[in-house]
């Protein structure tokens, strides 16, 4: 999806500002009848060339004969500047023309047409004289229509009559970008054995080097040709949106695909931006329902898309295993696509004053502010609305297509086999402070971090209240899943409750400032923090980050305290407690049921840092306040140090010993066999691991019971929780890094982790001393 300011920067015509969308059409055709369709089509574009060409050039004999007269329309050297190479450029093609024609009529396996299009672009340098004329050109034309009237009354008669006056002027620069992408179709459909073949990569490769060399001459850092009224012409913001449409979604792009005739591309729908307004619906109007699936249907979805990528890293190593891959990785981009249209929940809505309205999901705040902003930035300018025909709007859309900048949907299976998998682990970031607002305000900053395509809110600061230059000094723990970028938004806090986003009825705290970083793994994998500063709107938010793969973040080592609780053994905490229990379990779970169970994100949003470690302090000295700490502290910190609880013990709850007999039962497709092989395992655990693990067990459903205001289903705990208290023991570990890659080990591994746990979530109530009593001998050793 795209948003232009006119059109291709090598395009002229008269300039128009839209908001477009679009589909793909065209059906799968073969070998050599496919080429002969492509070559027919392109012939006959030719033939209508050829008559713009003519259209343009029949003003010129009159302006000519009456040049030298007494009473001159336009002198030689104005005829000369507006008509610049054109006869030239008409007389290329119609011998191009010419020569083409028999081939297509008398069409058969042996007919060779390479060498009439590499002569056809050995002559693109009178393109490049008609290009560097342009300007002028059109300044002329532009300055003899408003001087001359017979010259504009003979433009207006003579040139075709679809078209307005001067506009014509475009259509060689057109025709340069038409003949490239017939060239890339031509290829395709041509046996490389066949003679043509070697010509036409010639073609190509001087035709594309032409449209480089002009492009970087008019348009060096992608601006835009200026026209004689100061508007521009540019690609200003391309991605994906995932589009409502008759109350069903549908995932918007201008994507390029090997499929069809001619790789066309038809327009949707278009709105001129100086119709849009972001106003709210009419009360009278419907609103289009939303359909949001449940958590645990993406969380799946992500299961099968992390088994697909395993299978095909395995079929990769078979030796006759790569057109299975070609099925997987087909199969898996579905499926990613599918997560991509699904999972965005942020309304995004725009208004047609007359009546008509749009609405897209997007992912982020940060994304919708970017869209937000690209419209407003343009509406800024003097925008007029206007109507376009359908040639107009085939044109503008062909612009889109080669301006994108955004090719393939951000997904897995569209990344080449090279290309950095992303991080899986946890990213350390500390948020330092703040600078270059012009005002005091009540400030914070959330970050964001991408996972599946799609960006996640993982981490909110605290609000610094009526200040220009915050100092937040706090750090978060992140957990990424092959993500590639860290985000920083800083907002200013809204309290008043009377200001409601009327798109969709919730308080939306302003956007200060927004900025992206790419996690480098050579930058940000070293034990030493990496400090940085991201640039703003004018404000500078400092931060630092160091990043923690999940093997060495997961490695327990047991503490040398054995006065503390952390990375102490959990049958010594409770046999010294005197307990079943630990204390500090028990104590968390407490709190966050008494005022955390309605927090958006509990146990996903990472508490501060620095407010854990004062827990965790606390704690293991068993302080006389812990209980006024906890009733102070931020609900997250206190989230954050329980999970920390767990992460830290010496060994996982549920034990290294009956680590490979989960990863087996849960892997059984028998439900019988599987149940009594899953109760048995628990029976397994040693008394306190047990006790520990149920009581976590009814809290996180408890929590899940609130999924409708904390958004944390079964599943999203699950994901939390799993990799922590399930996990291979270091020789286990070892293994498996001798098989595959580290990213293999976390995407088949970590899945099994929630699954076990999200069993246990979705079983009945289980009753320690009714699974102690009912006592079952199962064969399996564990």
């Amino acid at each position: 999806m795209v948003f232009l300011s006119g059109m291709h920067s090598i395009q002229v015509c008269h300039f128009y500002f839209f908001f477009i969308l679009f589909f793909l059409q065209g059906d799968i055709e073969k070998g050599l009848e496919m080429k002969k369709l492509v070559l027919s089509g392109f012939l006959a574009s030719e033939e209508i060339y050829i008559n713009q060409l003519e259209a343009l050039l029949l003003p010129m004999r009159p302006l000519k004969a009456t040049a030298t007269t007494s009473q001159p329309v336009l002198t030689i050297q104005q005829i000369k500047t507006i008509f610049y190479k054109i006869q030239d450029i008409f007389e290329i093609h119609k011998e191009f023309y010419d020569a083409l024609l028999p081939n297509i009529q008398q069409w058969d396996e042996k007919v060779t047409v390479g060498h009439l299009f590499q002569k056809l672009a050995s002559q693109l340098g009178v393109y490049k004289a008609f290009v560097d004329n342009y300007k002028v050109a059109l300044e002329t034309a532009e300055k003899c229509s408003q001087a001359s009237s017979q010259f504009q009354e003979i433009s207006e008669v003579n040139f075709l009559s679809f078209e307005k006056p001067i506009t014509l002027l475009y259509k060689p620069i057109d025709r340069v970008t038409r003949s490239t992408l017939v060239l890339h179709d031509l290829l395709k459909h041509t046996p490389k054995d066949h003679p043509d073949f070697p010509l036409l990569q010639d073609a190509l490769r001087i035709s594309q080097n032409f449209l480089s060399s002009i492009n970087e001459e008019i348009d060096p850092r992608r601006t835009a040709v200026t026209t004689p009224k100061g508007e521009t012409r540019q690609l200003v913001k391309d991605g994906f949106l995932v589009e409502v449409s008759e109350s069903s979604r549908k995932l918007r792009h201008m994507k390029k695909t090997s499929a069809g005739r001619h790789q066309q591309y038809e327009c949707k729908w278009y709105l001129p931006l100086a119709d849009l307004t972001f106003q709210t619906l009419d009360e009278s109007d419907s609103c289009p329902s939303i359909q949001v699936l449940p958590e645990h249907e993406l969380e799946e979805m992500k299961v099968k898309i992390s088994a697909l990528k395993n299978e095909i890293h395995k079929e990769k190593k078979a030796p006759k295993g790569q057109s299975r891959v070609e099925r997987l990785r087909k199969k898996m981009n579905e499926q990613e696509s599918w997560l991509l249209t699904y999972s965005p929940t942020i309304p995004f809505r725009i208004h047609n004053k007359h009546g008509k309205s749009h609405l897209f999901l997007l992912s982020s705040d940060y994304e919708r502010s970017e869209w937000r902003e690209s419209i407003q930035k343009l509406q800024k300018k003097d925008l007029q609305a206007c109507v376009l025909s359908s040639v107009e709007l085939q044109v503008l859309t062909s612009s889109c297509f080669k301006l994108r900048t955004v090719h393939n949907i951000p997904v897995t299976s569209n990344k080449d086999d090279e290309e950095t998998p992303g991080l899986y682990g946890f990213l350390h970031v500390i948020v330092h402070s703040a600078k270059g607002f012009k005002e005091s305000a009540n400030l914070y900053c959330t970050l964001e971090v991408d996972s599946y395509g799609y960006f996640v809110s993982k981490a909110k600061t605290r609000v610094f209240r009526d200040t220009a230059e915050p100092q937040w000094n706090e750090e978060f723990e992140i957990e990424l899943e092959g993500s590639q970028h860290l985000r920083i938004l800083c907002y200013e806090k809204c309290y008043d409750k009377n200001m409601l986003n009327k798109d969709d009825n919730e308080i939306v705290d302003k956007i200060m400032g927004k900025g992206q970083v790419q996690l480098d793994p050579q930058t940000v994998q070293s034990k030493n923090w990496h400090m940085d500063v991201i640039e703003m709107n004018g404000i500078k938010v400092e931060f630092s980050m160091k990043f923690t793969s999940r093997d060495l973040s997961l490695k327990r080592t047991p503490s040398k305290k054995q006065s503390g609780v952390f990375g102490v053994k959990i049958n010594v905490v409770t046999k010294r407690e005197r307990s079943k229990v630990p204390y500090i379990v028990r104590q968390c779970i407490e709190e966050v049921e008494k005022r955390g169970i309605d927090e958006v994100g509990i146990y996903r949003i990472s508490g501060v840092a620095t407010d854990i470690q004062a827990l965790k302090a606390a704690f293991d000295i068993n302080t006389k306040d812990i209980l006024v700490m906890l009733s102070d502290m931020d609900i997250n910190a206190i989230a954050g140090t329980l999970k920390l609880y767990f992460r830290e013990l010496p060994e996982p709850l549920l034990t290294d010993r009956l680590y490979p007999a989960f990863m087996e039962g849960i892997a059984l497709s028998d439900p019988a066999a599987k149940e009594n092989c899953m109760m048995h395992l628990l029976r397994s655990l040693p008394d306190p691991n047990l006790m520990t693990f149920l009581t976590l067990l009814e809290h996180l459903k408890r929590v899940a019971e609130k999924e409708p205001i904390n958004k944390m289903s079964l599943h999203n705990l699950a994901t939390v929780f799993g990799p922590t208290l399930l996990r291979p023991s270091e020789s286990e570990n070892a293994k498996a890094q001798h098989i595959t890659s580290v990213s293999d080990i976390w995407s088949h591994d970590v899945m099994a982790q929630v699954q076990v746990l999200l069993y246990y979530l979705q079983h009945p109530p289980i009753s320690f001393s009714e699974l102690k009593r009912n006592t079952l001998y199962f064969s399996t050793d564990v």
